[in-house]
């Protein structure tokens, strides 16, 4: 079953995602949803806190959005090197209506578990590197308009606003 994708202002998307100390059916069950919702949204890639679940959980297929082949699911993923410097546009299903360059880096190495419980190293780059900088940055509160100039986000913020002022107006 598809779950609903957090929008940007809700605060769950600022959180830090708690660390999974046990993989049980639950955290399976989420993986399936997540890996659903983000295909029907037509992402690459989704967080747990995304879906409402503050956890360190994340899904990854960058095959996509038409061809889907290479799903993964990472727990407790972190970076554990870093390697130069790339500027690409980036979007996210959970800041509605906007897409801006991000500074990133070029290639990073990612070390996490897989739903087996099995520990795995991905050495990623291109857009597998932004994808898995971008969904690990969610599990610590940080969205990618984090990263935009004060001016762009100003800007942003202030569409949000007044979305959500007619939302609210209309009942």
């Amino acid at each position: 079953m598809a779950r609903k994708i957090l929008k940007y202002p809700d605060p769950i998307l600022c959180q830090r995602a708690e660390p999974i100390c046990e993989i049980t059916p639950e955290i399976r069950q989420l993986a399936e949803e997540m890996a659903e919702t983000m295909y029907e949204k037509r992402g690459v890639g989704l967080a747990a806190p995304q879906v409402g679940e503050c956890c360190r959980l994340i899904a990854v297929d960058v095959s996509g959005p038409d061809e889907r082949t290479d799903l993964m699911f990472l727990v407790n993923p972190e970076i554990v090197s870093r390697e130069g410097q790339v500027d690409d546009e980036e979007g996210c299903l959970s800041v509605a209506n906007f897409r801006s360059k991000v500074r990133r880096s070029e290639k990073v190495v990612v070390k996490a578990t897989d739903l087996d419980g099995k520990p795995v190293e991905i050495p990623a780059d291109g857009i597998l590197a932004i994808c898995l900088q971008h969904e690990i940055d969610h599990l610590d509160g940080v969205l990618f308009i984090d990263h935009v100039s004060r001016l762009k986000r100003a800007m942003y913020d202030n569409k949000v606003k007044k979305w959500l002022k007619a939302r609210k107006a209309e009942g």
